[in-house]
């Protein structure tokens, strides 16, 4: 008897664009770092933890059993992506903050039911997880053509490729929370710039409850977070000729119900100073003195609604789970 092997479906390639950090003193991480090391109180921009080890991290941390929003918003995107499939079409997702793009797959599954061509254009800080993430997904989705983009949210959204066909911009994870409010307005108004007509945003955002709750999603048990926090410093040892001792800091996280945000520092253990060769800069740290590396802030709907009238956008679609954790909420450019 003669059998006929089936032939091998190849996935597709896929394209990474790769760009480099902004040179200069005043700009990228050297400006970002004189200016968070010399500013009162001392402050860094969350996006230094997401080197490859960061990433990584990031990824544990969302496991983790404390870390409550990855598997909620994962739930609440299962069940809205078919819906958001029908009602909208989109053929195109970008992916802001893509990370290892594993929520994302009930999106691209979702649109990619009805045998339309798929592009999806993951951008990420990290060159390396979105390789991984492309790996995974062309195997997984053979039919899906991705071309990712490594860069900086502040220098190279411009640089995504041209829209093809209806384009759905998610920023998911609660990430926009990260944001500062007086940066919020702004940055959402880039990301307004690359919708066009029938386009949308698709934000997740962590919202205010229970501090009970929310404050060891930051301060886990094992220590996974407190890890991921340190490691920021030994990105600044390795990009910037730093000589900070990890063991010298401790890790902190805290609630404030005013923004309502959480507030993560690192604390100095003792009196200490610490030189950056590539800044020629050298910084004094008190014992007990803070340096801040993220702010999560936490939403409600009016919040929501207000910060995409803010930047020109409204709020269409509302999604929460059942508990009101967590919210998934489309949004288009205002008429």
């Amino acid at each position: 008897m003669t059998t006929t092997a089936r032939p091998t479906v190849l996935p597709r390639p896929y394209r990474l664009d790769v760009h480099p950090p902004v040179a200069g003193d005043g700009a990228g991480i050297a400006g970002d770092v004189r200016r968070g090391l010399l500013a009162s109180p001392k402050e860094l921009k969350p996006k230094y933890f997401y080197d490859e080890r960061g990433s990584e991290l990031f990824e544990e941390i969302t496991r983790l059993p404390e870390y409550y929003q990855t598997r909620t918003e994962r739930a609440i995107l299962t069940r809205i992506a078919p819906g958001i499939a029908r009602r909208h079409r989109p053929a195109e997702l970008v992916e802001l903050g893509s990370g290892a793009s594993r929520k994302t797959e009930a999106l691209l599954r979702a649109m990619l039911r009805d045998g339309t061509p798929v592009r999806y254009v993951p951008f990420d800080v990290c060159a390396e997880i979105i390789l991984q993430a492309a790996n995974r997904l062309a195997l997984s989705f053979p039919e899906l053509s991705v071309h990712g983009v490594a860069g900086d949210f502040d220098h190279h959204l411009d640089a995504l490729p041209e829209r093809d066909g209806t384009r759905l911009v998610a920023f998911l994870g609660g990430t926009i929370g990260n944001l500062a409010p007086r940066a919020r307005t702004p940055f959402l108004h880039r990301v307004a710039r690359l919708l066009g007509p029938g386009d949308l945003l698709l934000v997740g955002t962590d919202l205010a409850g229970d501090p009970g709750r929310i404050v060891p999603a930051y301060n886990d048990a094992a220590g996974v977070t407190a890890a991921f926090n340190l490691n920021v410093l030994t990105v600044l040892n390795r990009e910037l000729g730093g000589d900070f001792r990890l063991e010298a800091f401790e890790h902190e996280a805290r609630y404030d119900p005013g923004p309502p945000w959480i507030e993560m520092v690192l604390r100095s253990r003792e009196d200490q100073r610490v030189r950056l060769v590539a800044l020629d800069l050298e910084v004094e740290f008190a014992a007990g003195e803070e340096l801040r590396t993220e702010i999560s802030c936490k939403f409600t709907r009016e919040s929501v609604a207000d910060m995409y009238a803010a930047a020109g956008l409204e709020l269409i679609e509302w999604h929460t789970d059942e508990a009101g954790w967590f919210a998934v909420s489309l949004a288009r450019r205002a008429e």
